[in-house]
């Protein structure tokens, strides 16, 4: 196993258990399966081990799993504060100690605002004491690591990243999200503040390897190297000094072991040149179902009217690449949800962004095609809904 630093210095598995895909048994956790599955990572060496509020009877389940074993000492929990609920500063604390009881311990090594979108969000938690908050629990150690997970664009996480001295933050990354979301742009951001970054969805949900086209498979069954989808995934990954921990939602022994393997012999085994090649032509594999041939250079931006023309395109060529639902609830999460809208019909068509764009689309006409299919009547309803409730100002 791979070990990088965090903030304080301390080691850290370059590999990542995400604890929010575990077996399921009469409708809950099989805890017997999770354990199992725990321990062995452990004993390959990882370490650090990431949960949340959200993810139905993780907490739980991994703090009885820490706790019978005494490994408590021995390994790293990640959690996070539910901010779509936090109204009040009495609010924040509810849902901490409830975590701390849920994970049967009285500290947590890293603890993040969950799902941020928009630095509103963050403004917001500010305004009910957060920043008072975290300073006492940090005197006090219940929180070692202080940081926050993003679901948004570059600029978004990079407001938010320099607006407060963050000990780690939560990306989603892979190659073919190589310029989406926080993107290389941020990872590099957060690397030269020298915050540790920590990598979510690196195989997209499992689509990068369930749902590769056979002509990506047969790029990489072509390389030479003797690779599965997923280990392409991860050694792009794990090649990268500026990843810390790259995490995985493991849910079978099999599954645990080829990931360790992998975090193991990327070490001792060069990420190409060619390898790179081989990543970017499987790209465009991929990419060849898409309906805008955006490859999210930003040259395009800042629209003078706040659109997210690249965050868009991605959800749109997203709804062809994978699932029309797939795409609109990545736009619904990524763009729909930021406090300024970015939404296509806010484009005024002065033609600025066409004037930069390196691959000459028609950037107007595409973000009309693009906004009708990504929000149909239920979805825009759906949405306006939910920016009412996570973007509602607190009281």
């Amino acid at each position: 196993m791979q070990y990088r630093k965090d903030k304080n210095g301390e080691d850290v598995s370059i590999l990542g258990f995400g604890c929010m895909r575990f077996q399921k048994k009469g409708g809950n956790i099989d805890l017997d399966e999770a354990e199992k599955e725990i321990m062995e990572s452990i004993s390959l060496g990882v370490n650090y081990f990431d949960t949340a509020y959200l993810y139905p009877g993780s907490e739980a389940a991994i703090g009885k799993i820490f706790e019978k074993n005494g490994i408590r000492e021995k390994i790293k929990i990640a959690t996070k504060l539910p901010q779509y609920l936090i109204t009040s500063h009495d609010g924040i604390e509810k849902y901490f100690n409830e975590q701390l009881s849920r994970l049967r311990t009285g500290y947590v090594d890293y603890y993040l605002m969950h799902m941020l979108t928009d630095i509103a969000m963050w403004e917001k938690l500010k305004n009910v004491g957060i920043l008072e908050w975290i300073e006492e629990k940090k005197r006090s150690g219940e929180i070692r690591n202080i940081g926050f997970s993003y679901h948004g664009n570059t600029d978004g996480f990079i407001k938010i990243l320099n607006d407060y001295d963050w000990d780690i933050c939560q990306i989603q990354y892979n190659y073919f999200d190589e310029f989406s979301q926080a993107g290389a742009k941020g990872l590099k951001a957060a690397h030269e503040k020298g915050i540790p970054v920590v990598i979510m969805e690196p195989l997209r949900g499992g689509k990068l390897v369930n749902m590769l086209p056979e002509s990506a498979k047969k790029v990489m069954a072509q390389s030479g190297r003797n690779y599965s989808p997923a280990e392409w995934s991860f050694r792009w990954l794990f090649a990268q000094p500026e990843v810390t921990v790259v995490l995985s939602g493991m849910n079978t022994l099999e599954m645990v072991r080829e990931n360790c393997r992998t975090a193991a012999l990327s070490e001792k085994e060069e990420f190409t040149n060619a390898d790179n090649e081989t990543l970017k032509t499987v790209t465009e594999k991929i990419r060849e179902n898409e309906k805008v041939p955006c490859t999210g250079c930003r040259y395009c931006m800042p629209c003078p009217k706040g659109v997210d023309i690249p965050g868009i395109f991605h959800c749109y060529n997203t709804m062809y690449i994978e699932s029309k639902r797939g795409g609109r609830f990545e736009y619904a999460q990524n763009v729909g949800m930021t406090k300024e809208p970015t939404f296509a019909t806010q484009c005024i068509e002065c033609g600025k962004c066409e004037q930069h764009c390196p691959q000459g689309i028609k950037i107007r006409e595409k973000l009309k095609e693009a906004d009708k299919a990504l929000r149909p009547l239920p979805y825009r309803i759906g949405i306006n809904i939910a920016r009412k409730f996570m973007l509602r100002k607190t009281d």
